[in-house]
């Protein structure tokens, strides 16, 4: 997942679907943009604005340094995280406990870049402010936005994208998806005027365009013809175009969905629930029920592909906003809109439950992907824990711990862990782990404050047997009072507090996590202590442990501590080795923070081999992850600080000063994540 670090370029998706048409407007909004900071793309439903804004964007991406960033923003539904869900597209990390609009305007001050915020309509307030605050801040940031409405911001300029000529443009469009389920298809002189009839009842619609096309699979041209005249008249005298497209475009999406099976419509109106993609198995599991059992999804799916309302790719189902807003509609008169929300929620919490209990297994690679892949849809069912009597909200938060922690997502998991804290306060144990969870968070981003707040609501919620010594509540306190004390460098405090705790066998959960941490809190004090043979030792334990699993956090933390402790025995070689195989085993989860660390050990190891450009290269690497995720190097440790200034001071007397610079700025603007230099 780190490999999301390799281009710094852009986000924009690969292997853009083929686009027919627009070629003078595409060159039209690439002059806007370069003449204007603040371009808006509006037009109904299904007109195209997404495609267009991305086709432009690929166009014009040469002329922006630091990269095109697109942010769906269909995937998003509270206003209050619009900048959590930038900085997440735009790979910019930053955990820290400052406001993150602060944080954004701060990564885009100096930058020259294009952001494309699509879909702006679903947050149309949120995305003013924002957008007033980054123009005013950031003058090197252009904006293309598409909704359908103006932001009616000062400077907007506005570019309504109309419907497909249909002489050409439209019936080309037409002919284009028609050859995907009708391969014998061909634009004659024979067919092209029946094709010329249908776009222009449907007035050059791209969406409703794509929808007829897809019914040429089930029935001839001239059918399609006479269905499409029967069914969608002229627009009537005094209308307006805009609300003559909406009817159009509404007719024939309710036009694809009476021609659908009993079984593709509810299908439809239930995916509807799903806010980014989803695999067959999910579909299985969420839509099923009633008339419509597991095993009618597949067929049915693929019949809704057939007919271009549902797309895939790589395995992955999705539908266009417009699509799936009429599939809410037609569920909620189905009555079945609360249903089916449930039955998603309790898909995640089922799914986080699972992956609770596997975590530190050799499935914990795969489970950190699939959250990863599913984020849209895991807000999606927070929300419908938020808006449900009872403690879901508490327990899908606690159970996913590690996502939140350590795959690069404490900022946004802070503000549902705070959240839902506030709301539910019921004790036992879903509170204490949520609560433990939570202390996880602030203590990776340096709140003292929090963490000993997390700590006493954590013991307060705990049942009784859990707050007696050896229980699973005092183990949680003592890993976060005692990794906190020995990041500000009070070691023998922190050997204290957990030195006493056992490591049980056979046990999952809570108790399995925060037993095994205790470890990697004692490893590390034994570094800071300076008794670099029983961190050696530990660190041989704790790897092992980790491989036996076949997992790679806890293998990673081993190799970390491993790595400092060769380099402080002087066995700067070994200490190489095992930095890379850290490395490795963070990138695979994609943990920001393990990484930094990891570089700068590294760093060390290679300086003290003699590789001044490398080892200064991989400082500038770790600096830039350190900034990213969270906003201060080393975590503010003064062990690891002192380290570091003289790794640097090391690394400039071995090949001077303007060397340094240089491969220090190399380290900042690329990435050593998977490089390797054997010693």
């Amino acid at each position: 997942m780190a490999e999301e670090f390799q281009n710094r370029r852009g986000n924009i998706p690969a292997g853009l679907p083929s686009f027919v048409g627009r070629t003078g407007e595409l060159q039209e909004i690439a002059d806007r943009i370069r003449d204007e900071r603040l371009v808006t793309l509006t037009g109904v439903g299904g007109v195209g604005k997404t495609r267009t804004a991305l086709m432009v964007a690929e166009q014009v991406a040469d002329r922006f340094p630091d990269g095109v960033w697109v942010v769906r923003l269909g995937l998003l539904r509270d206003g209050a995280l619009l900048p959590h869900f930038i900085c997440r597209e735009t790979r910019l990390r930053d955990q820290t406990t400052r406001p993150m609009i602060e944080v954004l305007t701060e990564h885009l001050a100096d930058s020259e870049c294009l952001l494309v915020l699509d879909g702006c309509e679903h947050l149309l307030e949120s995305c003013a402010l924002l957008i007033t605050v980054l123009l005013a801040v950031a003058p090197g940031v252009r904006i293309v936005a598409t909704s359908r409405q103006p932001l009616n911001l000062r400077n907007e300029a506005r570019y309504p994208l109309e419907p497909l000529p249909v002489r050409d443009e439209a019936t080309a469009l037409f002919a284009e998806r028609a050859l995907r389920v009708a391969p014998d298809f061909e634009l004659t002189e024979f067919t092209g005027p029946a094709v010329e009839r249908v776009c222009t009842r449907l007035e050059g619609i791209p969406l409703a365009v794509e929808l007829a096309a897809a019914l040429l699979g089930d029935m001839s041209l001239d059918e399609l013809v006479a269905r499409v005249e029967d069914r969608f008249q002229l627009p009537a005298r005094g209308s307006t175009a805009l609300s003559a497209h909406h009817l159009t475009l509404g007719t024939a999406i309710g036009w694809s969905h009476e021609l659908c099976s009993p079984a593709e419509r509810l299908l439809w109106a239930r995916l509807s629930v799903f806010a980014g993609g989803f695999t067959m198995q999910t579909a299985q599991e969420v839509c099923a029920g009633g008339p419509l059992s597991a095993q009618d999804i597949p067929p049915t799916i693929a019949g809704l592909v057939d007919k271009s309302l549902v797309t895939v790719r790589d395995g992955r189902y999705s539908m266009l906003d417009t699509i799936s807003e009429f599939g809410v509609s037609w569920l909620r008169e189905l009555g079945e809109e609360r249903q089916c929300r449930l039955r998603h929620r309790d898909h995640y919490l089922a799914e986080a439950r699972r992956a609770f209990d596997r975590w530190f297994s050799n499935e914990q690679a795969d489970w950190a992907e699939r959250f990863t892949w599913n984020y849209a849809d895991l807000r999606v069912a927070l929300e419908t824990c938020f808006s449900e009597p009872g403690s879901t909200a508490v327990e899908l938060l606690g159970a996913l711990w590690f996502f939140w922690y350590c795959c690069g997502h404490q900022r946004e998991g802070r503000h549902y862990f705070e959240r839902a804290l506030t709301l539910d306060s019921t004790p036992g144990y879903l509170r204490m782990r949520a609560a433990w969870s939570y202390g996880l968070i602030v203590l990776a981003q340096g709140d003292v404050e929090a963490t000993d707040k997390a700590i006493e609501m954590c013991l307060a919620a705990a049942p009784e047997a859990d707050r007696a010594p050896g229980g699973v509540a005092r183990r949680a306190a003592a890993y976060l009072k005692g990794t906190s004390c020995s990041i500000r460098g009070e070691a023998d405090r922190a050997m204290e507090l957990v030195e006493s705790y056992d490591t049980p066998l056979d046990v999952t959960g809570m108790m399995e996590a925060t037993s095994l941490m205790i470890q990697a809190c004692v490893s590390y004090v034994h570094i800071v202590r300076g008794d670099l043979e029983a961190a050696l030792k530990l660190a041989g334990w704790i790897r092992g442990e980790g491989a036996r699993r076949g997992e790679y956090k806890y293998r990673s933390w081993g190799e970390y501590i491993w790595a400092l402790a060769e380099l402080g025995l002087g066995n700067a070689a070994s200490a190489v080795e095992h930095a890379y195989q850290a490395l490795e085993a963070n990138r695979r989860l994609g943990d920001y923070w393990g990484m930094a660390l990891v570089l700068d050990v590294l760093a060390n190891g290679l300086a003290s081999l003699g590789l001044g450009e490398e080892a200064a290269k991989a400082l500038g690497s770790g600096e830039r992850m350190w900034q990213a995720t969270f906003g201060r190097s080393q975590l503010g440790s003064p062990e690891l600080a002192a380290a570091r200034k003289a790794c640097e001071q090391r690394i400039r007397r071995l090949i001077g000063d303007s060397l340094y610079e240089q491969a220090f700025k190399d380290g900042l603007e690329t990435s050593m994540v998977q490089a390797r230099i054997d010693p």
